[in-house]
């Protein structure tokens, strides 16, 4: 896991070194064990490395394979690298390191431009072709890894955050009003490869991209995800069987794969609970568990430590407890703020980033278990959806959108009227063929699309600010190819998530598997009063907001008299998201 950044010129002038460095500058918590860079007229890279696999200087990067004329800068982890490396040594390859970055880089010159397609990771890499003067650079199925760039006739910049490459001058950072619109409806979700700023992209999952020094650009999807049912019926049994086998192998390799000890991230739901019950089947030792908790409010309360301590006692874990009174949350909040590439509202944020501070000190990886919802319908608007009537779109965004395109009128400015551009893109999305129903079209939509920015991006985001890689079993690209072929009916089983609430029968405290659907708390962040309301009133009323003009003032004036009463469909305040997007481009732009 690590951070990677370069600069490609097409005007036959050189890439400025010092642009390489201030960009490694942003990235360093991302990769604080080592450093790198590489140079070679039009082409400049750079590497920030956190040492997972191959402590080695041989697994050292940028990474110069000079015999095949090839240089790699990679952010991820490739699980079957073992077997790949196998394999590209009986085609006559001989390596001189034992990690998985050298595996990229003899697998992109034996297969060229499908070497992802056998790559089963997290991954975000460039590699430069001394030969034919090009770069390629790829993204994980997903999107786990991160990977934003910018576009212009002179020159491609591209790094693994936007922090990075707004150290360059010549970005444009005037607000997209397409984006603003996904902003400010699909909490915080713009879809690849938009960003909140019109000279800032990002390379969509599941796609590759080939430069030139032309400046000509080749792009194409690699993996196409569907979600019909298979020519084979088969039995619920067989289901969670085949399940269950899928997962176990997910995690445990996610395990395996580490010349450091992996951890997991313990919240009290049945997700990471079933991470830490899996280790176990397998035969793990020395599991390390972390749990954080919150002040409760008069509605909710602020921790799960109920459920995790009963998971911990189970397994008999090396476990740690951390209760972050609200003081710290507020004081905090602003450096989580710093560390997000793009604004992000969802209420866990800071608490992502607080919890990676104190795990960090004990170990380098954790497995976290986002995806679970979205693979397995485990939201509580899922039904909802399913069993509504009429228009699929409609269904969506009664169920789903922050606000519809009438209330987002109202809350901008007339600078960013415009079309609804997010019914537009969820329209888009839902009519793809491959999709045998509402719900599949959904669950598709979420785990390919929506899910890459919430959660997979502020987990990322947030623990990496640390330099602590977090891995995620349940968005194991082969359990979901084969997830998405369940009925959607057996997934809705139980209210939600039947398959892991029948693999977790066996292995887990049914107090854990039969609570209500939990969240991961943050109270103050929904019920905003007191110091928090009064911190959000002072961004929203700052010159700096005025100037900017992205709000209605009298919209802003609006929410602040009732707060608690402007909750968006998904329960999230308004009132935050508003608060949360002014603060983070008076912290970052």
């Amino acid at each position: 896991m690590c951070g990677i950044c370069g600069e490609f010129r097409f005007d036959g002038s050189k890439p400025d070194n010092q642009s390489i460095r201030k960009m490694m500058t942003k990235l360093e918590s991302r990769g604080p064990d080592s450093a790198g860079e590489f140079a070679s007229q039009s082409i400049a890279l750079g590497h920030r490395r956190l040492s997972i696999i191959d402590l080695s200087e041989k697994s050292n990067q940028p990474m110069i394979d000079k015999e095949l004329g090839l240089t790699l800068v990679f952010n991820g982890t490739i699980y079957n690298y073992p077997s790949l490396r196998k394999s590209l040594i009986e085609k006559g390859y001989h390596f001189s390191s034992t990690g998985d970055s050298e595996v990229i880089i003899k697998a992109f010159h034996q297969w060229g431009v499908d070497c992802v397609n056998h790559l089963h990771g997290m991954f975000a890499f460039a590699i430069w072709s001394e030969k034919n003067r090009q770069l390629f650079v790829a993204r994980d199925r997903v999107g786990i890894k991160p990977l934003y760039y910018s576009l212009n006739h002179h020159r491609l910049i591209f790094a693994s955050n936007t922090q990075a490459l707004l150290t360059q001058k010549d970005i444009n950072k005037d607000i997209d009003p397409v984006s603003l619109h996904h902003q400010l409806t699909l909490h915080a979700v713009i879809p690849a490869p938009g960003t909140i700023l019109q000279g800032i992209k990002k390379v969509k999952p599941a796609h590759w991209m080939l430069f030139n020094e032309n400046g000509l650009v080749s792009e194409k999807r690699y993996w196409e995800l569907t979600a019909q049912r298979p020519e084979q019926a088969k039995s619920e049994a067989q289901w969670m069987e085949e399940i269950h086998h899928a997962l176990h192998n997910a995690v445990i390799k996610r395990n395996e794969i580490a010349d450091v000890p992996v951890g997991v991230l313990l919240s009290g739901g049945i997700d990471s609970c079933l991470l830490v019950a899996l280790l176990a089947e397998g035969g793990c030792e020395d599991l390390r568990t972390f749990t954080i908790g919150f002040e409760d409010t008069a509605e909710e309360m602020g921790n799960e430590f109920v459920y995790s301590d009963a998971v911990v006692e189970r397994y008999q874990t090396k476990h740690s407890k951390f209760l972050i009174p609200n003081s710290q949350v507020l004081s905090r909040l602003p450096e989580a703020v710093e560390k997000m590439s793009e604004p992000m509202v969802a209420q866990d944020a800071v608490a992502f980033y607080l919890l990676s501070e104190q795990v960090s000190k004990q170990v380098k990886v954790v497995q976290s278990g986002q995806g679970a919802d979205e693979v397995f319908a485990g939201y509580f608007w899922y039904p909802k959806m399913h069993h509504s009537t009429g228009d699929e779109f409609q269904r969506f965004r009664d169920n789903y959108f922050d606000r519809d395109h009438e209330e987002y009128l109202q809350t901008v400015t007339p600078q960013f009227y415009g079309e609804d551009y997010t019914e537009q893109v969820i329209r888009s999305l839902l009519d793809k063929p491959g999709a045998d129903t509402m719900l599949d079209k959904v669950l598709r939509m979420d785990v390919t699309t929506l899910i890459v920015d919430d959660p997979v991006k502020r987990v990322d985001n947030m623990t990496m600010a640390w330099g602590l890689e977090s891995r995620v079993p349940f968005l194991d690209h082969q359990l979901i190819e084969l997830a998405m072929q369940m009925p959607p009916e057996l997934k809705l089983k139980q209210n939600g998530k039947h398959p892991l609430k029948v693999i977790a029968k066996k292995l887990l405290p049914s107090s854990v598997i039969d609570r209500p659907k939990g969240y991961f708390p943050m109270p103050a962040l929904k019920y905003v009063r007191g110091e928090f309301l009064e911190f959000m009133k002072d961004i929203l009323s700052s010159e700096s907001c005025r100037q900017r003009k992205i709000f209605d003032q009298s919209y802003i004036n609006k929410i602040l008299t009732a707060p608690d009463q402007y909750h968006t469909r998904l329960n999230g305040s308004k009132l935050w998201h508003m608060a949360l997007l002014e603060l983070w481009f008076q912290i970052n732009v």
